[in-house]
């Protein structure tokens, strides 16, 4: 069992930045993806960006170039998690989620990710 534990959003006006982390407790025996997802009020929950189980990264496309994932260690163990934002948009509100998934999950929908924190709520106002 993995518990995560998710701090950083807040409000923020547009064209500013927030910087999300993720401290998980547990233990996997199989290497973890680990990555951020996030829903707005009546929208499904979308992967952001992800670190699959090779260490290498995603974006939606809709993020990139403006957010960042990293994480303290290397891949195949769980770490603490980071998403920095900068250059906000109104259209990034929602609650932000930190997610494991078991195995090379990559950038896959929010079904294939077996932990979850309980979010942080990121608000951008224009």
């Amino acid at each position: 069992v993995v518990d995560l534990v998710e701090s950083g959003g807040g409000s923020v006006q547009a064209g500013g930045s927030l910087r999300l982390s993720c401290r998980p407790s547990g233990f996997m025996y199989s290497s973890p993806s680990m990555g951020w997802f996030r829903q707005a009020p009546g929208k499904e929950r979308e992967a952001v960006a992800v670190i699959d189980s090779e260490g290498f990264t995603f974006y939606d496309d809709s993020v990139k170039g403006r957010f960042i994932i990293s994480k303290d260690n290397a891949a195949k163990t769980l770490s603490n998690l980071y998403l920095q934002m900068n250059s906000l948009k109104s259209e990034d509100t929602a609650m932000y989620y930190c997610a494991v998934g078991i195995g090379n999950v990559g950038l896959s929908p929010a079904r294939m990710y077996t932990y979850w924190g309980q979010g942080t709520q990121v608000t951008v106002s224009s």
